[in-house]
């Protein structure tokens, strides 16, 4: 067991520090969800081309154990953004920019990964609705061509607009979170900029979670962050480095960019008592993990203790960009049914 964890956290250690935004590059052996898109297009309308789905059996419907059973009625939905698992090879003139809707491998990736992993938090409060989308290949991030990158990241934004706007309609009026990390957050930023900022629609958000890439404090005019428990109407955001990690791209003294600590739900810089810590998945997705690190923001980034579990002692890496979410995966299924009990306390009066 130690050593599939070990493993685990290696690949996710060099995924991550090499290619900012990728999961680890594992084959999953569960069901594979194969099918045949003719045009190559999504068609929302259709299961096929949602990851996850509430008229569908998928890995975001999995609960750890000790978590009792889900809730059979939900009054939330939820639109959850997964992130880059296109990252095999290296693009070059004449191979895909935008992974294929109906790739069953990376489908297969996703599936076993962000959404059992991550979407799978959602589960007890929201119907999870997951799409599928032409992903940017992560070589976009860093591709030297901007006009190029730019036509990937839009063709992959324009299936998720598309499937927010269907997402609407199955979710029949109903208040909705937004749920994303990494390329899913480059994504549901803009998507959250262009559609719901400055629309009525906006009242009917309880809270998005931004995970994974920096939002600036300035990217929305009317969507705030989540300074406490309380709020509702507004984001949090985090990515997530061991204590003394540094790189170009974060600062311990850059306050522009938002910033939640997911232990507090604060955006002060406190640091958490690691008995505050209610538990990780990592390997094992029947395994949690609890009290195993403390939390604190500095600058635009939030900096952990090293994670406490057998073995932990043989990880290495000090950038948790893919733990991001179940790092912490029993504080944010809190902060949801939370956020949710105070969004209809407010409408109910």
């Amino acid at each position: 067991m130690v050593k599939k964890m070990w493993k685990l956290l290696t690949y996710i250690s060099l995924g991550v520090v090499v290619m900012p935004g990728c999961f680890p590059k594992i084959v999953p052996y569960q069901r594979e969800e194969a099918f045949v898109s003719v045009s190559g297009v999504p068609n929302y309308g259709l299961l096929d081309y949602w990851a996850a789905h509430p008229d569908k059996w998928d890995p975001s419907d999995s609960i750890q154990r000790k978590l009792g059973r889900l809730s059979k009625e939900h009054e939330v939905g939820v639109f959850f953004l997964y992130p880059t698992s296109f990252t095999d090879g290296k693009r070059e003139d004449g191979t895909p920019m935008n992974a294929k809707i109906d790739d069953a491998y990376l489908n297969k990736k996703t599936d076993y990964t962000s959404i059992l992993y991550q979407a799978s938090i959602f589960n007890d409060d929201c119907d999870v609705y997951a799409p599928r989308y032409r992903q940017a290949h992560i070589s976009m991030y860093y591709e030297k061509d901007t006009l190029l990158a730019q036509q990937a990241f839009n063709l992959a934004y324009s299936d998720v607009k598309n499937a927010f706007g269907e997402f609407l309609k199955m979710n029949k009026g109903r208040p909705f979170i937004i749920g994303s990390h990494s390329q899913g957050t480059t994504h549901a930023t803009r998507l959250i900029a262009e559609v719901l900022d400055s629309d009525t629609l906006k009242n009917k958000l309880i809270a998005a979670y931004l995970v994974g890439m920096p939002v600036p404090k300035k990217t929305f005019k009317n969507i705030k962050i989540c300074s406490d428990t309380t709020m509702t109407g507004c984001y949090v955001s985090w990515r997530t480095f061991q204590d003394g990690y540094l790189n170009p791209y974060i600062s311990t003294t850059d306050t522009s960019i938002g910033v939640v600590n997911p232990i507090l739900w604060k955006t002060d810089t406190n640091r958490s008592n690691i008995k505050l810590h209610k538990g990780a998945i990592l390997y094992n997705y029947q395994k949690l993990y609890t009290h195993t690190h403390e939390a604190q923001i500095k600058g635009n980034a939030l900096y952990i203790s090293k994670p406490k579990f057998l073995g932990s002692f043989l990880v290495k890496m000090k950038n948790y960009h893919a733990g991001d979410y179940n790092l912490f995966y029993v504080n944010i299924r809190e902060d949801v049914k939370r956020r949710i009990k105070h969004y209809y306390m407010k409408e109910r009066g």
